[in-house]
């Protein structure tokens, strides 16, 4: 395999030499600030939508160019929209798009919750990621989706035809693990990213009151890189911000239920199957379940406002024995679903069997 990677802060030495391990050769593309102004100043005065911009170089343009030339691969494989511009136009080369998510359904659920200078911006963004999202479909010869729920969302025709792969779990590494419990709640992930700090900021300001309110013993961890000052805000007595783990299942082991109130996230999220794969009780809104299709009241708890967030909150705490029965279905259902080894197999059938007829 070889890697192109284009990314906007420093590649850690340790991540550089882990890829190499698997990577015959990687090309890292650099995006300093000032490239990433003049890009998004480009596809402003294009159709592109932004998220596309923020990587189309005319730097990357060449140096993927001469990569592609140099190794001639027999499959190229697109990870997100975002890299798909670079390649799209090749007819010579069978191509695979990972859609992953619907980024213009999540823009489309952030319309209403950003200010209203915004607004604009976002409904143009919109515009331009659903026109995109179905344009490029028919340049590419296969294509994945992390969910049924979001392959259902393409704006296209055909979208039965994109292939549903869900994300695995590293079940060895994300493992039960025991551990001396500090918080009772916890809320993981990328601190920096706009839907989790909003759910962030909804267990802690809207939820955490009402569970305080019968139990006002309850701990808080919340736990990721690049935690925003919105989320530094959040800081209490009864709320940790961790920011950067070294291991992230010390936060897992740490806390007894995950509480995951995306409000307008898309996809798949991998902090829900890393906790059930750690047997882990977990509480999650229906719009995040859907795209995981655990049963709910069986192998997750749903919750759809704060006071019924703080009513799961609350019965999971008074009742061990269900919070672990709950946690065990949980973790089998993981197991059983959610395995990487299961979900690559997919993937090397779809990359193999592109392009031919």
């Amino acid at each position: 395999m070889h890697l192109v990677s284009l990314h906007d802060s420093p590649v850690h030495p340790d991540a550089e030499k882990e890829l190499k391990k698997y990577c015959r050769e990687i090309l890292f593309i650099p995006l300093p600030k000032s490239a990433v102004f003049f890009n998004l100043l480009r596809g402003f005065f294009s159709p592109l939508p932004m998220q596309v911009a923020y990587f189309n170089s005319p730097r990357a343009h060449r140096e993927i160019g001469a990569f592609i030339e140099k190794h001639r691969p027999d499959r190229i494989f697109c990870q997100l929209i975002r890299t798909t511009e670079f390649v799209r136009s090749r007819k010579d080369i069978p191509k695979i798009l990972d859609y992953m998510d619907v980024f213009s359904k999540g823009i489309e659920r952030r319309i209403g919750k950003v200010n209203f200078l915004s607004r604009p911006v976002f409904r143009m963004e919109h515009r331009r990621l659903l026109k995109y999202e179905r344009e490029i479909f028919s340049d590419f010869e296969e294509r994945i989706i992390i969910s049924a729920q979001d392959r259902d969302l393409v704006d296209h025709p055909e979208k039965n035809k994109i292939r549903v792969i869900a994300n695995g779990v590293d079940t060895g590494f994300f493992r039960p693990l025991p551990a001396e419990k500090k918080h009772e709640l916890l809320f993981n992930g990328n601190m920096n990213y706009p839907p989790n700090v909003e759910s962030a900021e909804y267990l802690v300001t809207q939820v955490l009151p009402l569970v305080h309110q019968k139990n006002p013993g309850v701990r808080v961890l919340i736990s990721g890189a690049s935690p925003s000052p919105r989320i530094l805000a959040l800081k209490s007595a009864s709320v940790t911000v961790s920011g950067w783990v070294d291991d992230v299942r010390d936060s897992f082991t740490s806390s007894r239920i995950l509480v995951a109130p995306m409000q307008s996230s898309i996809g798949l999220q991998n902090k829900l199957l890393e906790a059930m794969a750690m047997r882990m009780p977990c509480i999650t809104t229906t719009l995040s379940n859907n795209a995981l299709g655990a049963v709910s009241g069986e192998q997750i708890l749903v919750a759809d406002s704060p006071q019924t967030f703080a009513d799961q909150i609350l019965f999971l705490l008074a009742n061990p024995g269900e919070a672990e029965k709950i946690a065990e279905a949980g973790h089998r259902f993981i197991m059983e679903n959610f395995n990487w080894k299961k979900q690559n197999l997919q993937l090397a059938e779809i990359i193999g069997n592109a392009g031919k007829k």
